[in-house]
């Protein structure tokens, strides 16, 4: 079963949150917190990610099947947001068991195949040296010569592992590496379809959801919404939390 955080009150319906690759649940915390003052939210590490438990394999079918075992537990049925990777495999959770989905919520990014390698990022982290590392600080500098973007190393360093006898990633690098192409393309779903209600936000500065993807979104998603936040890029949920706040409750209220 995946790692698991809670936040609000028991409801019959609650929230389940999918974060993006090299991310975690604790990227959403701030969120997850505020969205559950009128619901329950439960924020999930991947599997491959954070506390989750490590596999040989990250397809989005068995990301997919993890996330309907977390829904399955929490009452058999949940809203569903997910961003980027997250978003893709709730996207294959709502059309492979959509009984299990009441509203779906992808956070930019779309069911198409990408070019955008995360590779470099791996080999980024598995190349820099742990050795004598106590501080994050160190590890940043460290990582400044081959990550020279500073939120992207900021992000990358929550998932480095400080506490224990030796600093370590929290993420399977070697699995998530080989499993690169699986993670930017979308698996073929043949004839399934979810129609129930769902909202596609995308940041205004991201080109990760284009309006040539719209026909492929909409034949998968006939009920599929599309809202753009401005200023926002990839990640959306970060760089304009408030407006992300707002478009997802009043979807999920709708």
């Amino acid at each position: 079963m995946l790692n698991q955080t809670t936040y609000g009150r028991e409801a019959s319906v609650p929230l389940i949150i999918a974060h993006g690759l090299f991310g975690s649940a604790r990227n959403w915390g701030v969120l997850a917190k505020r969205l559950a003052d009128d619901r329950r939210v439960i924020a999930v590490d991947m599997r491959n990610h954070a506390a989750s438990p490590w596999h040989s394999s990250h397809s989005y079918p068995d990301q997919a099947a993890d996330l309907a075992d977390v829904i399955a537990a929490a009452g058999g049925q949940a809203d569903m947001l997910g961003h980027s990777m997250g978003g893709k495999a709730a996207m294959v959770l709502a059309l492979q068991h959509p009984g299990l989905v009441r509203r779906l919520i992808v956070a930019d990014v779309a069911p198409v195949a990408y070019n955008h390698t995360q590779s470099h990022l791996i080999a980024a982290m598995r190349n820099l040296d742990l050795t004598g590392i106590t501080r994050r600080g160190q590890a940043d500098q460290a990582l400044a010569a081959i990550v020279p973007d500073d939120s992207t190393r900021a992000f990358l360093l929550q998932s480095l592992d400080l506490k224990g006898e030796s600093p370590r990633w929290m993420l399977n690098l070697d699995v998530l590496d080989a499993a690169m192409p699986d993670i930017l393309s979308f698996p073929d779903q043949g004839n399934a379809r979810f129609d129930g209600p769902a909202l596609f936000l995308s940041g205004g500065l991201s080109d990760y959801v284009q309006d040539a993807n719209k026909p492929a979104i909409r034949a998968l998603f006939p009920a599929a919404r599309f809202q753009a936040i401005d200023g926002a890029a990839h990640w959306l949920h970060a760089e304009k939390p408030r407006e992300f706040e707002a478009a997802t409750r009043d979807f999920l209220n709708a």
